[in-house]
């Protein structure tokens, strides 16, 4: 096809977004090109001119995984596999029907979710035999430490969740699966060990069951079950929507680790809420890489990664970001409804440091001849973090 006659095949470049910047870079774009994609990353098409260098691809949708269907439920998962550069977590979109289940099951990583939509049953039994029996809602957490056995069902409205492990090549296929040992398991050794004939076991699956179509389970009073070793001693289940946020005049913030989810000593999280006109401030951190996941809204982010790197991306509501350790960053609201996101590492402990805060901390001198600082500027720094911070001339929330 000759050019000519590709031009006749394109939009209109006068209707279609062009890789053109304001400054003059760039130039029209007449070639095959998925007009629907560029307009979901603006900041990919026409880069901010202080981007730079080559740091990798930073983000990948859930709507890009495979989805895993089966009678009960869906899942998809975004690992190592689909965006590289996230090495620490990998993380599960996983939906069960009013009475599906997520069988019993357990993992080398830790499970930590946060419910999307809908409620569930979880349930768990530790090494010392004390068992756990809850429901989860809209915004409770739950967690389940490494090898401890546990199930996922469907409650009347069926459910969504994001689960998050500890180990970026995870996938959730690659589990425990009770029905998989029993069906790997010689007859003779499962009549031994159940102390039963063989015959009790005719029925039992081939092959791995992974999330099947089960009755919607009764009342939590009715389906409870003593054990004469009691509780687990930690609570498996937090409500973060239930916590009081931190309030700022950018948005919110809800801060979940080991210290008011003491269960929960490998994984930390913070549930950001981004008000429109509103950004997560420029900071960092300090203790591993950010992994992201973006439950509504459309934003950019910018993340600087030294020697003069710096790239933009477009995030919206299923996209997973991640951050590799110590990169700066900033996270700002493009749309008029607001970003909630979660930001969740490997760690005991959530922990950021705001450029601002560091600033303001730093001898005024030191810090003023070094970026040939305005006063306008010295005045401008704050002693206490403000993690999410508004634009000037904006209106209040």
């Amino acid at each position: 096809m000759s050019s000519t006659d590709r031009r006749k095949t394109t939009p209109d470049p006068d209707s279609a977004p062009q890789p053109i910047r304001a400054d003059g870079a760039g130039g029209i774009d007449f070639g095959p090109r998925d007009i629907w994609r560029d307009r979901q990353n603006p900041d990919l098409l026409v880069p901010p001119a202080t981007d730079a260098g080559t740091v990798p691809n930073l983000v990948f949708s859930f709507s890009d995984a495979h989805m895993q269907l089966n009678r009960g439920g869906w899942s998809r998962e975004v690992t190592e596999r689909e965006l590289p550069i996230a090495k620490t977590l990998a993380g599960v979109n996983m939906s069960l029907t009013p009475g599906g289940v997520r069988e019993l099951h357990w993992h080398q990583q830790v499970e930590w979710a946060y419910m999307l939509l809908g409620r569930a049953r979880i349930t768990a039994v530790d090494q010392d035999g004390r068992n756990f029996i809850a429901d989860v809602g809209p915004g409770d957490l739950w967690y389940f430490p490494p090898g401890i056995p546990h199930s996922i069902q469907g409650l009347a409205e069926g459910c969504e969740f994001l689960l998050v492990f500890d180990d970026g090549s995870f996938s959730d296929i690659d589990t425990f699966s009770i029905s998989d040992w029993f069906a790997h398991t010689p007859p003779e050794v499962l009549s031994a060990n159940f102390g039963v004939p063989e015959s009790a076991f005719a029925g039992i699956p081939k092959e791995q069951v992974y999330i099947y179509q089960g009755e919607i389970p009764g009342p939590l009073a009715e389906q409870a079950v003593s054990s004469p070793q009691g509780s687990v001693p930690l609570s498996f289940t937090h409500r973060l929507m239930a916590q009081e946020p931190q309030r700022y005049p950018g948005g919110t913030v809800r801060i979940v680790d080991s210290r008011n989810f003491p269960i929960s000593t490998r994984i930390a999280a913070a549930l950001v809420e981004i008000v429109p006109g509103g950004m997560r401030e420029l900071h960092w951190h300090p203790n591993n890489d950010e992994w992201q996941y973006f439950l509504t809204g459309t934003a950019r982010m910018t993340v600087f990664a030294a020697e003069g790197a710096a790239r933009t991306f477009d995030v919206r509501a299923g996209t997973v970001g991640y951050v590799p350790f110590a990169y700066g960053h900033y996270i700002q609201n493009t749309g008029d409804t607001s970003v909630w996101f979660l930001e969740m590492f490997k760690s005991d402990r959530f922990a950021d440091v705001s450029l601002n805060q560091w600033m303001a901390l730093t001898p005024s001198d030191l810090v003023r001849s070094n970026l040939n600082a305005s006063e306008e500027l010295m005045n401008s720094l704050r002693k206490i973090k403000w993690p999410v911070v508004k634009y000037p001339d904006t209106p209040a929330p």
